[in-house]
């Protein structure tokens, strides 16, 4: 039988406290998204952005079906962002230094061309 607020009143407070505290241990549900902070993240930095209204829309919709404040949504765009532009310099200098070894005339050539379009597009 749950007690009425009347009725906690009663209670001695260190009861109420006991009940209240059970309670919200029973009725809290415990959420797990695969995040781990590491030890640089645990520390932050306040950030002010500004941000055009369809992407700030985009963030919105995406933190709304992730169930993710729409700051932390954007946290981890941009901790996505961070590695793709590593991954992608790992793998210009892996292409560079293939291609700084190569012997083969046509290969030096298609690596060059591949070259070519990592750092202007295309």
């Amino acid at each position: 039988m749950v007690p009425t607020w009347t009725a906690l009143r009663h209670w001695h407070p260190v009861a109420v406290y006991r009940y209240l505290s059970l309670a919200i241990r029973l009725s809290t549900k415990m959420v797990h998204n695969g995040v781990v902070r590491t030890e640089t993240e645990a520390k932050t930095v306040r950030q002010s952005i500004s941000l055009p209204v369809k992407t700030a829309m985009q963030v919105r919709t995406m933190a709304k079906s992730r169930r993710l404040s729409a700051t932390r949504m954007l946290v981890e765009l941009i901790g996505k962002g961070i590695e793709a532009e590593e991954r992608k310099q790992r793998e210009f200098f892996d292409l560079a230094e293939r291609f700084r070894t190569e012997r083969d005339p046509k290969e030096i050539k298609r690596l060059g061309n591949q070259m070519g379009r990592m750092v202007f597009g295309g």
